[in-house]
């Protein structure tokens, strides 16, 4: 099932992609419905088993002629938790190509850690589908692009079990992990800096619930800039794979509906590159992920 927030009147509105292809605003099919009618994905994911089984029991409905009333022609998407609740997390260093590719970029050896490495993106950095992503000329000369693959949690846990993890997943989106390369450096090499500039985390376009992924650790994943070809890699390559991010995260910090977490990114940066190949004004930046979509958006200087 795909899970998208919709601009509608200028208000973001929880919609679901029918068989057909086209959406469905859920508030207004199911205005009975005290958790579905909250018109966020947020509280459908708040809403647990429940409100996914009402939600479908909608979709059917739909997909069998009825709430036509609440179809959306022409969809305009926003992202899918447009103001999160909490940090978005992330993983760097997750990818042995990236890692390797880094080093030799900046003439160093650091090699793949004991534990995983996590940083957060502030909810004010998150930026929809066909948003703008923005530099800022006199902040930072040295933006990058970092295609991720993005849990969405739906059940809370604290200490989380790697055998359990799965359960507490709702779903899947895609993250593209802008990264000020030159700010990061001059503050320490520490993340959250470089990272949580306005827009510097597109996410969307939409969320695919967990039934709908066939296996999140065999996704190819890859990016484009101005069409060219950057990144190109598969899930299965992630050192610290899925579950084990979640059990270390979740290590005496509790992981709650809608958080979302990064999980890196495969080689093919920027950075990286001979020379340096950093984002411009006017580029058009393609995050693809099997079986869940593609996320675009421009560059815009502030």
């Amino acid at each position: 099932m795909k899970l998208a927030t919709l601009s509608i009147a200028g208000k973001p509105s929880a919609a679901v992609q029918l068989g057909d292809g086209s959406w469905l605003e859920i508030s207004k099919a199911a205005a009975g419905d005290p958790v579905l009618a909250t018109g966020t994905i947020q509280g459908l994911i708040d809403g647990g088993d429940g409100a996914m089984r009402a939600l479908r029991k909608i979709v059917s409905e739909a997909d069998a002629g009825k709430h036509k009333g609440a179809r959306v022609p022409t969809p305009e998407l926003m992202a899918p938790i447009p103001a999160p609740r909490k940090n978005v997390f992330c993983v760097g260093r997750n990818y042995a190509e990236h890692i390797a590719e880094g080093e030799k970029a900046q003439n160093t050896k650091i090699g793949i850690t004991e534990h995983p490495v996590f940083f957060t993106k502030p909810p004010t950095s998150v930026v929809g589908p066909d948003g703008d992503v923005l530099i800022f000329p006199t902040v930072s000369e040295a933006v990058d692009y970092e295609v991720e693959l993005a849990v969405v949690i739906g059940k809370p846990g604290r200490n989380i079990s790697k055998a359990d993890a799965f359960n507490h997943v709702f779903g899947y989106t895609i993250l593209n992990d802008i990264t000020a390369r030159d700010i990061q450096r001059r503050h320490g090499g520490q993340y959250f800096k470089g990272k949580g500039l306005d827009g510097s985390c597109p996410i969307g376009p939409w969320i695919v619930t967990a039934d709908a992924i066939s296996d999140p650790q065999k996704l190819a994943i890859g990016l484009t800039v101005n069409g060219e070809q950057r990144q190109n890699g598969m899930t299965s390559d992630m050192i610290f794979d899925i579950p084990t991010l979640i059990a270390s995260l979740s290590e005496g910090l509790t992981l709650e509906p809608g958080d979302i977490i990064a999980t890196g990114t495969p080689s093919g940066v920027g950075y990286a590159m001979d020379p340096p190949c950093f984002l411009k004004a006017g580029d058009t930046v393609v995050c693809d992920i099997a079986e869940i979509g593609q996320l675009k958006n421009t560059v815009r200087a502030a």
